[in-house]
């Protein structure tokens, strides 16, 4: 049995600052073929389809389709703020290797 993904209260806090649930938004984490490594992240406020897995917290909502849930089992969704500037970030323990700016992985 595959662990769902996680996600953390600092990633919820920076939804609810966003206010998407306000909008009727969701944070839709989404792995696409491409970028340097083989796979890529899509991370973008969307609607939640009827088929998502939904993760929620603090009123606030992060959806993963059901083609993405097997990439992202067990994987940690977080916010950071660094000197380069705040994103939302990916903890993926299936990802073998991982680009510099990590939005490419390969499995």
């Amino acid at each position: 049995m595959q662990l769902p993904p996680k996600v953390t209260p600092r990633a919820f806090a920076r939804l609810a600052e966003i206010g998407a649930a306000g909008q009727g938004q969701a944070l839709r984490v989404a792995v696409e073929g491409g970028g340097c490594s083989g796979f890529q992240y899509e991370i973008k406020l969307d609607q939640p389809a009827s088929d998502d897995l939904v993760l929620e917290g603090e009123g606030e909502r992060v959806v993963v389709d059901s083609v993405s849930l097997p990439f992202l089992a067990g994987a940690t969704i977080d916010f950071t703020e660094e000197l380069i500037g705040a994103r939302f970030v990916i903890e993926n323990p299936n990802a073998s290797s991982s680009c510099g700016c990590g939005i490419s992985f390969s499995m």
